[in-house]
């Protein structure tokens, strides 16, 4: 190798310390793996643009300059070999390692091997930092390099900065352990040193945790990214919403991707970012039909190794472009050739569709906004059926393209797609009034096959307002399942439990909770183990519907398993129901544990089909008016269950009912108690023990016993019926004298609600109860454990003792940290410290993260 050093000047600059950027982060971290891989001969750190390399190298340079010599070089485009050498050999002197011979009389062939000779005599330790070196043209330097890397001695430790790797025979160094490294992954930031550069760029004032996590969702911790962010939210009026805002972030970031990531990419990468990196995720063929070049892989991997923002997925050939990046690239494009993006997403979705994957030709057909193409596709290869389930590893965004669908989307497909999102969002009554429409369409179009008609008797049934027409809708899917071809019903193993689940749906609206019960268990049976959100829904109706029944052991175990089976599967929030909540919550009222049930409600609260359900809309109206009677509050309790809501089914409708009867019974009114009673069936037994209940309260003792003999004999009685007819009987008992009878009626009443801890029928029975309990004598402890509960607060409320885990998750939510940094602190999944959470929750009676911190406080928890 020949080496020209003549008319190669040493500019001063390149040889200066970069200085640091305002508001450095100092992360420990990444210098503390500087420190290690410095004891070795070579330390790579690469990265893409703005991905922190210089600052972070620099800072740690500038922290160990006082205990051993650094020498820094900044390269560019316009340094060739000689003046790369001729500032490496420079920087050694500054460095006080000189180099032997001349430097300015021409060729100097032997120049590194004269370079390792120099460094090859050192005794202490010195560091030569190359940042941008794959910025430098010609071989020869890597080559010479390499000999300097593998001849100059122990002390000599090389820092190479850069978007690529050097040509440096990395493979071997990797085998023989003589290199560090530091990639793009290692250089994101973490969310602390997130919050501590938008705290700086703040003035020091700390930022918003959302702020935080909604930047750091959105630059995947890119610190350019990061940095223009904080730059640009200083003049926004509403730093949440400018966190939020997606546009707002890609015009912060859009000038820098555009100069210092596409423009200094060769034309074929460029023309493959701006045609197939729109897309966000490209497949070598994929971008090959999007732009007739055969060439894509090597580009793309090319890419990859330029740290141009493009990453290869794991065990596939694809590839990632990042999010932000392919926003610039989408704008980029907007501007320059507007009708381009829908075309290229329109070939994109028949790439797609021709090979069976429905979820991204759905994307692509409505990101082309070609709508009848995106609901035909989704209706023909089932895909209703996925966005009903929302089976685990389903994409989001194929649901959220379906679901901004225009209203007046021509065709059956379109009708069928929009009732579907009506079911999403928990509007029985959209979905239903869309059908009928989707049906005509249907008619007339004789290509329809089995999908279509499945696909329409699954909505029916899955709306249906009653178990007549579920029981109907579901004979038709039986029907017709056999008629698909056996690839496509092996890829929809969602279908069967979607039925179950449907039927047993409408079971619990027409109040037959057995039924239900039985039918919520078969679909819970049926589920697939890559459906948890479906899972978690069946499990949280079965729960309800166990807690109808009075089972309550078997009500808390389902609602806490649909929690687990949600947070398990990574369920989004937007995605999960409040059954569950509301179950444990009527578990909690039956037990007197009112404030539990109280948090368990708010939680219940924040699950939007609590409030569009029909049946859900009036359990909770249901237990919250039960809490107010509880407490004492008759007129708040007649407020709830009198409150505007659109009509249910006939369950929904007794549950109100019943709710109202017994809310006036307690006050004392029972002419409003026997009014409220007329919209329930003759046949349910809990109508038949609140009028017994109302005529024992008239004087009426022999009609109310005879109202319970009828009652009893009903194979619908629930736990509660029965413990209230049993309680009745002995007050009817004691009215006539006959204390005996009185007690052992009590007796049978506490041995049938002690297995399930059913305390709510004894606390509102009355004060007759106090006289007979007082009487029992030998049988006291037989009562004990309905006025027996948790350990008490000061104030009364009833705590059970944290474990010491839940105390250590306590402690550092208490310090504001995440669920993530929380898991991370204790070596935990993020999935169980939310299981921790909501133990804690439970055990504080709270239903908030601030809460059950103040709460834990004033008990002196933590």
């Amino acid at each position: 190798m020949t080496v020209s050093l003549m008319r190669a000047p040493v500019l001063g600059a390149k040889l200066a310390l970069p200085d640091p950027p305002p508001g450095l982060v100092r992360r420990q971290r990444l210098t503390g793996r500087l420190d290690r891989g410095a004891q070795g001969p070579l330390t790579l750190v690469t990265g893409a643009a703005g991905s922190g390399k210089t600052a972070l190298v620099a800072s740690w340079a500038r922290s160990r300059a006082s205990s051993s010599p650094v020498v820094w070089l900044s390269l560019d485009e316009q340094d060739t070999p000689q003046t790369f050498w001729a500032h490496v050999v420079e920087g050694l002197r500054r460095g006080g390692v000189p180099v032997g011979g001349g430097l300015g009389d021409g060729a100097d062939p032997g120049l590194p091997v004269r370079v390792a000779a120099a460094l090859e005599e050192l005794r202490l330790p010195l560091v030569l930092v190359l940042d941008g070196l794959d910025r430098v043209r010609g071989p020869d330097v890597c080559s010479g390099l390499r000999f300097v890397v593998e001849h100059a001695g122990p002390a000599f430790r090389l820092v190479v900065l850069g978007r690529s790797e050097p040509g440096l025979p990395l493979h071997r160094y990797r085998v023989e352990g003589r290199v560090a490294e530091i990639g793009g992954r290692d250089l994101a930031f973490t969310r602390s040193e997130a919050a501590r550069l938008l705290q700086a760029a703040q003035g020091g004032r700390a930022p918003d945790g959302r702020v935080v996590d909604l930047l750091l969702e959105r630059t995947e911790g890119w610190a350019a990214g990061l940095r223009l962010c904080a730059l640009a939210m200083a003049h926004a009026e509403d730093p949440l919403a400018f966190a939020g805002s997606a546009a707002a972030a890609r015009q912060a970031v859009s000038d820098y991707l555009l100069t210092e990531v596409l423009a200094v990419q060769p034309a074929a990468s460029r023309e493959l970012l701006l045609h197939a990196g729109v897309l966000g995720r490209v497949h070598p063929d994929l971008a090959a039909a999007l732009t007739g070049r055969t060439d894509c892989e090597a580009v793309l991997h090319d890419l990859v190794r330029r740290h141009a923002f493009v990453e290869p997925v794991s065990g596939t050939r694809w590839f990632r472009v990042h999010p932000l990046f392919t926003a610039v690239l989408r704008g980029r494009l907007r501007s320059r050739q507007p009708a381009l993006e829908a075309l290229l997403h329109r070939r994109a979705a028949r790439w797609y569709a021709a090979r069976r994957r429905t979820a991204e030709a759905v994307e692509e057909a409505a990101a082309g906004g070609e709508w009848p193409y995106a609901a035909a596709q989704a209706v023909r290869h089932l895909a209703v059926g996925p966005l009903l389930a929302r089976p685990a590893g389903a994409p989001p965004t194929a649901a959220a393209a379906l679901a901004r669908m225009p209203e007046h989307t021509p065709g059956a497909a379109a009708g069928l797609v929009a009732a579907a999102c009506c079911l999403v969002r928990d509007d029985v009554a959209g979905c239903r009034a869309r059908l009928p429409r989707a049906e005509r369409d249907l008619v007339h179009e004789p290509a329809a096959g089995p999908a279509e008609l499945l696909t329409l008797e699954l909505l029916r049934l899955l709306s249906a307002p009653d178990a007549g027409a579920a029981d109907r809708a579901a004979r038709r899917v039986a029907e017709l399942v056999p008629l698909l071809p056996d690839e496509e019903r092996a890829r929809h193993p969602e279908i069967e439990p979607l039925c179950q689940y449907g039927r047993a749906r409408a079971l619990l609206g027409d109040g037959r909770i057995r039924a239900a019960r039985e039918g919520f268990a078969e679909a819970v049976r049926a589920c697939a183990d890559g459906a948890p959100a479906l899972l978690s829904r069946c499990l949280g109706r079965l729960a309800l519907a166990d807690a109808a029944e009075g089972a309550l052991s078997a009500a808390e175990e389902h609602g806490t398993a649909a929690l687990d089976a949600a947070d398990g599967g990574g369920v989004p929030e937007e995605d999960r129901s409040g059954a569950a909540w509301l179950a444990l919550a009527s578990v909690a009222v039956e037990r007197g544990d009112l404030r539990t049930a109280a948090a368990h409600l708010d939680r219940a609260a924040d699950h939007a089909d609590t409030g569009h359900d029909p049946v859900l809309a009036a359990e909770h109206s249901a237990l919250r008016a039960q809490l107010e009677v509880a407490g004492g509050r008759w007129h708040a309790a007649l407020a709830v269950l009198d409150a505007p809501r659109p009509p249910g089914p006939a369950g929904a409708a007794a549950r109100l009912a019943l709710a109202h009867a017994g809310a006036a019974l307690a006050h004392g009114d029972r002419d409003t108690a026997l009014t409220a009673l007329r919209a329930v069936p003759e046949a349910l037994p809990a109508r038949t023990v609140l009028l017994a209940q109302a005529h024992l309260a008239a004087g009426q003792s022999a009609q109310a016993l005879r109202l319970a003999a009828r009652a009893e004999g009903s194979a619908e009685a629930t736990l509660p019926d029965r413990v209230r007819l049993t309680l009745l009987r002995a007050h009817c008992a004691l009215l006539d004298g006959d204390e005996t009878a009185a007690r052992d009626r009590l007796l049978h009443a506490l041995d049938t609600a002690r297995p399930e801890l059913l305390r709510r029928p004894f606390a509102e029975a009355g004060p007759w109860l106090r006289h007979l309990v007082a009487g029992l004598n030998g049988h006291s402890s037989a009562y004990e454990w309905v006025t027996a509960g948790a350990p008490r607060a000061a104030d009364g409320m009833p705590v059970e003792e944290l474990s010491p885990r839940e105390k250590e998750v306590l402690a550092l939510v208490a310090r504001m940290m995440s669920t993530e940094e929380v898991a991370a602190e204790l070596q935990l999944s993020a999935n169980t410290v939310k299981t921790h959470m909501r133990g804690i929750f439970r055990k504080l009676g709270v239903s908030r993260r601030r809460d059950a911190v103040e709460r834990a406080r004033d008990l002196h928890v933590i």
